[in-house]
């Protein structure tokens, strides 16, 4: 059966009986360590997934690692026509979009005082904007259709204050968690869940590049598994609070912490 003919048989699906091969779903941050293992399990799992980075190569190279499946976006979540435009393409050349992971973020490890404005702005634009204007515009085909899931990325440093992390990024981490509350309780009667995971010190650049050695055996220390986490651990929860047997989840934060935060 070609492309055509499942995209024909996915729009005519009820939303009752969606399976993971007829979903469609958008990933931010895809060329990231997170991003790739959740576009790669999304893709195990028999979804279609548009990979969306700013990374045009890694991108790129990532997509093609995973297939046909895996369709890889250059976009600026910042931009909000960007964003608009992106989404109105999306949605012409290959359906509507019943699942969307914002996953994207950069970090700032920088306290209050050392805080630069040009990058407290950049963090919210990235890490919180982006994640409402891609939730505004695909959102009316999943309220269409009665049935969506949506994905936030949060943190620990959203509960913690941030135990390594700066004053921007705790701060847009907490609001994302906000924008999560707040879409749950919207959208539930839509058939829509939206929930967030609040991951602590996966083996990202974010750890291995941006913590000094002894940061990271403190930490270490710390977690009672012993470990930092692995983003295929991430990508499996996500995986399944974006299914359809976690229907009657919305509006959670979970942790992923190794027990570092308890709560």
């Amino acid at each position: 059966m070609n492309f055509e003919r499942i995209l024909e048989n996915w729009l005519q699906t009820a939303p009752d009986q969606m399976t993971s091969r007829t979903r469609l779903s958008v990933l931010t941050g895809a060329a990231g360590a997170i991003g790739l293992a959740v576009a790669r399990r999304f893709a195990a799992d028999g979804h279609r997934v548009i990979m969306i980075d700013i990374n045009r190569d890694k991108l790129r190279e990532d997509a093609s690692a995973i297939g046909e499946c895996a369709v890889p976006f250059v976009l600026d979540i910042s931009d909000f026509a960007a964003v608009e435009r992106a989404c109105k393409e999306i949605s012409e050349q290959y359906g509507e979009v019943d699942t969307l992971v914002n996953n994207a973020g950069i970090l700032s490890n920088a306290k209050t005082e050392n805080v630069l404005l040009e990058d407290w702005k950049q963090i919210m634009a990235i890490n919180l904007d982006g994640a409402f204007f891609l939730t505004r515009f695909l959102l009316p085909a999943m309220r269409k259709r009665r049935w969506g899931r949506i994905v936030n990325v949060c943190s620990l440093a959203m509960k913690t204050g941030g135990l390594t992390a700066g004053t921007a990024y705790s701060t847009s981490k907490g609001a994302l968690g906000a924008l999560t509350f707040s879409l749950a309780r919207e959208v539930a009667r839509d058939g829509i869940t939206v929930n967030a995971v609040a991951p602590a010190y996966v083996k990202t650049p974010m750890v291995t590049e941006q913590l000094t050695n002894e940061q990271r055996q403190n930490i270490v220390d710390q977690i009672p598994v012993g470990r930092f986490c692995e983003p295929d651990e991430v990508a499996h929860l996500i995986a399944y609070l974006a299914s359809s047997q976690a229907g009657f989840i919305t509006g959670e934060i979970v942790d992923i912490n190794g027990g570092l935060h308890m709560d």
